[in-house]
């Protein structure tokens, strides 16, 4: 790879939250901003409980993959969808994801996960 000078042709430093905006709008993912939102306010958007049995996993092209331990808090976070939804586009300002896709992948060690080995 070779490096080009910017488009805009100043020379000034950038700080690395505009770089790292300019390289998420390039590969089409995110804002920074809204990845932020959505893991430091995830047990905000869907409550302690469920936090602690969900966490969320990636967000491509608007698909916010979600892992769980079981498939319980898969019903339930389905059931939940527009809601977090909702609450994660309010703390961001903006739409964080225009669905859930939920993924049950035990936790191994604890109650109902498998143990490897």
């Amino acid at each position: 790879m070779t490096w080009r000078p910017s488009a805009q042709g100043d020379d000034e430093p950038r700080s690395v939250a505009d770089s790292l905006r300019r390289v998420a709008r390039t590969l089409g993912a995110p804002e920074p901003d809204v990845l932020k939102v959505l893991y430091s306010g995830w047990s905000d958007a869907v409550g302690e409980t469920v936090a602690a049995h969900a966490r969320p996993v990636s967000l491509r092209d608007g698909v916010l993959v979600v892992q769980v331990e079981e498939s319980a808090w898969a019903t339930q976070l389905r059931f939940l969808e527009a809601d977090i939804l909702g609450r994660l586009e309010q703390s961001a300002g903006m739409s964080v994801a225009e669905r859930i896709e939920v993924r049950v992948r035990p936790v191994p060690g604890r109650r109902g996960g498998r143990r490897r080995g």
